[in-house]
């Protein structure tokens, strides 16, 4: 047997995969590699997201990257028999290109891949998250050592407000400029926060960079506390995701041992350190002020601006806020220098943004791309095109206070001011992406009641407003909408944004406004036809059974849940409208093609 085998096997292990078994992938490796006395000379190593999470869970075999799919536990025999003693590469779990049907041995190539600029994400697949000593194998805190042994506070700031970092959590407010009003702020003492209460439905941007690489975000942090001048920093991540939760705290007790965090690092008179504090899931504890009240005790609700945090913040003290991947970035820009940073983007957004790629999409998963990219190529080139097969109709960027985009603007260059132009905006990066087959008022209806929901109820404007605006979408989605509704939800629209205390109740509106604004005609369909174009508002759409197509199968009848099929068998069948529930299930039992949705 070969004594000098030099392999390892780099197992997905973010919580994507984990929920699909990596663990139990992991351990069968295990159980196969000593089971022929490999067990000491392969190394099976857990990383964070390699991003392609449509494929996972995903195992990488090095030497030669081989990319290997969909990996199951019972694959693990093969993996190492076929493959590690073998010397052969097993087929069937590799990467099939949907297009050209070719198959790829490793990331090189695949079309997800191609277009993205991995900087942030650099180290997500590489290394193991819990192992410090893989992320200083990577120049890990050197940017650290260089800030503290050779940069002066203003130096630091000048060189990450020279290379355009913008705040990658919402509005996309310079770093730099941020940090420099904390620092010329008067206090005693100052602080700095990681924001890492990432609640948008669909992403998980945040959630991913913290599992994958949480001393970039740490070390981010340490700096961003020596450019201001503060002395302690907390880490405010969400109950709801115990896996960053896990991998951050490893993270914050091995800096200590190595002595990046406390008294006197590098000797250079600087003491810091960070504590974890957790959020109980309150999608309004994402503002700057929320979340501060929240550290400090308190219910987490909004305060009045000014003063702002980085003059006065948590405990009356000058803060400094900044989320998961803006912090990840300052290491790089450090090490690499402002121009190398700006050297990607465009004159006014600069750098990468990751994007979490859900929806009707082939590829989902986690993305990195330069600003500046269109929709289209995160779509068609990256995302590879809908499932469905049917035609895109809208975009929903930036989470609930983002907006709908259709696809008349697929080829407009996605930065911070185009999407605002548009009536979106950035956000810390979700993406969802919507066929013919969804209906502009239904997803209009579904992010404002998230935000309605999750309103903490203090001001009367975002309170009272957003549930009066949800009200009208709700008589539309059942056909009782007037056509003076339009101008009350756009009224209605503009009082929460002006009256709102916070960003959340000020960009609750958007949603409801781009698609009013671009999809106004589906709205008119709704109050005038009271039909819904795209069959999904269930009191506007009615199942009929076509005569001429049906053969009495009965598949229809046996599926239906409120017994509204009737017919003999290998006779044509009739739906009772008044018993109907409009739920579908005969149009997916349906092979025939008899059901007509009108």
């Amino acid at each position: 047997m070969n004594t000098e085998i030099n392999v390892r096997l780099a197992v997905c292990s973010g919580s994507g995969c984990v929920s699909g078994g990596s663990d139990a992938i992991r351990s069968a490796l295990y159980t196969a590699l000593t089971k022929h006395g490999l067990a000491g000379q392969v190394e099976v190593r857990p990383t964070g997201c390699f991003g392609f999470c449509e494929r996972g869970t995903i195992v990488v075999a090095y030497p030669g990257e081989t990319f290997y799919t969909c990996v199951k536990p019972q694959d693990a025999d093969a993996i190492v028999e076929q493959h590690i003693l073998g010397g052969k590469i097993i087929e069937k779990l590799l990467f099939r290109d949907p297009q050209t049907n070719a198959v790829l041995p490793t990331w090189h190539g695949m079309t997800f891949y191609n277009k993205q600029e991995r900087r942030v994400l650099r180290r997500c697949g590489l290394i193991n998250p819990e192992n410090i000593d893989h992320y200083l194998a990577d120049d890990g805190y050197r940017a650290l050592e260089k800030v503290l042994t050779t940069m002066t506070p203003e130096a630091v700031m000048e060189e990450v407000q020279r290379a355009g970092l913008r705040g990658r959590g919402g509005a996309g407010f310079p770093a730099g400029l941020k940090w420099r009003t904390a620092r010329q702020s008067s206090g005693a003492r100052k602080f700095v926060i990681c924001n890492a209460d990432e609640g948008d439905p669909g992403a998980f941007m945040n959630r991913s960079l913290l599992e994958g690489d949480p001393h970039s975000v740490i070390e981010g942090l340490i700096i961003a506390g020596y450019a201001v001048g503060a002395a302690q920093g907390y880490m405010y991540v969400r109950a709801e995701y115990p896996l960053a939760v896990h991998r951050v705290d490893i993270g914050l007790r091995q800096a200590r041992e190595r002595g990046f965090l406390g008294k006197n690092i590098f000797e250079s008179g600087f003491d810091f350190d960070i504590e974890i504090r957790l959020g109980a899931g309150a999608f309004v504890c994402g503002e700057e002020t929320a979340l501060m009240q929240s550290i400090e005790g308190k219910r987490g609700m909004p305060m009045p601006r000014p003063p702002f945090p980085a003059e006065s913040g948590l405990w009356g003290c000058p803060t400094t806020i900044n989320n998961v991947e803006t912090l990840a970035n300052v290491p790089a820009i450090v090490l690499n220098g402002a121009d190398w940073f700006a050297g990607l983007g465009t004159a006014g957004s600069k750098g990468t943004k990751t994007f979490a790629l859900t929806g009707k999409i082939n590829n989902t998963g986690l993305v990195e791309v330069p600003m500046g990219i269109t929709l289209r190529e995160i779509i068609y080139d990256i995302g590879g095109g809908l499932h469905s097969g049917k035609a895109f109709k809208l975009a929903q960027i930036g989470g609930p206070s983002g907006g709908c985009i259709p696809a008349k603007y697929l080829d407009q260059p996605i930065d911070y001011e185009s999407l605002r132009a548009l009536g979106a905006m950035m956000g810390s990066g979700g993406l969802v992406v919507m066929d013919t087959d969804n209906c502009a008022v239904d997803v209009a209806h579904y992010f404002l009641s998230f935000v309605q929901q999750e309103s903490c109820g203090k001001c009367p404007p975002c309170r009272i407003g957003t549930r009066q605006m949800l009200l009208i979408l709700e008589r539309i989605r059942n056909g009782q909408g007037e056509p003076e509704d339009l101008d009350r939800l756009e009224t209605l629209a503009g009082i929460i944004q002006r009256g709102s205390l916070c960003g959340l109740g000020q960009t609750a509106p958007n949603p409801v406004l781009t698609t009013l604004r671009y999809f106004r005609d589906e709205y008119k369909a709704h109050i005038f036809d009271k039909k819904c174009p795209g069959r999904v508002c269930k009191s506007l759409i009615t199942y009929s059974i076509l005569p001429e197509k049906c053969n009495g199968c009965t598949l229809c009848a046996r599926s239906c849940p409120s017994d509204a099929i009737q017919g003999e068998l290998k006779q044509p069948h009739i739906i009772l409208v008044d018993k109907c529930l409009r739920c579908g299930a005969c149009f997916e039992a349906c092979n025939r093609e008899a059901i007509l949705i009108c």
